[in-house]
């Protein structure tokens, strides 16, 4: 039997109807539409299925749907827009921390949610912070230079 979620996503109400056993991940995917998260591992290890829920950043494919209910979520599609990026997702093209593409939405939700809590994390922090997020493409470098660079544009425009 169906249940009946509410919650907020990339600052809008939401209401589905879900089957229990369905995880955010899922819903995120079939039932509205966004597809950012990605499904790699379906376990955890991978990060690329992160969001950021009440501002910590979650593996959505281990979270259920109706746990999120009530909640503020985050995907990669709230975060900017064409026209104005987040200085995360800009930095990750400045320092070409894309390749494949695949894990990106996840990384950078990571490193938001590392941002907004930790605004002057250092490499170590960086480092630490990624380390439920695999890249089979950069080798980290890139990624963490991104942040970095991210991170000192963020904290430039609150200074």
């Amino acid at each position: 039997m169906k249940q009946k979620i509410e919650f907020e996503v990339n600052g809008k109400i939401r209401e589905v109807f879900v089957d229990p056993g369905k995880t955010l991940l899922e819903v995120l995917r079939e039932d509205l539409g966004l597809t950012g998260a990605k499904k790699g591992c379906d376990d955890g290890n991978c990060g690329a299925c992160t969001v950021i829920l009440d501002g910590k950043a979650v593996k959505s494919c281990l979270m259920l749907g109706p746990q999120a209910r009530g909640k503020k979520i985050l995907t990669i599609e709230g975060m900017g827009s064409a026209e104005s990026l987040h200085p995360l997702q800009q930095a990750f093209i400045d320092h070409f921390a894309v390749q494949c593409g695949y894990c990106t939405p996840g990384m950078i939700l990571s490193a938001k949610a590392l941002l907004d809590e930790n605004p002057q994390a250092g490499e170590e922090d960086i480092r630490e912070n990624l380390h439920g997020n695999i890249c089979r493409c950069t080798g980290y470098v890139k990624i963490i230079e991104a942040i970095e660079a991210a991170r000192d544009v963020i904290l430039q425009k609150k200074s």
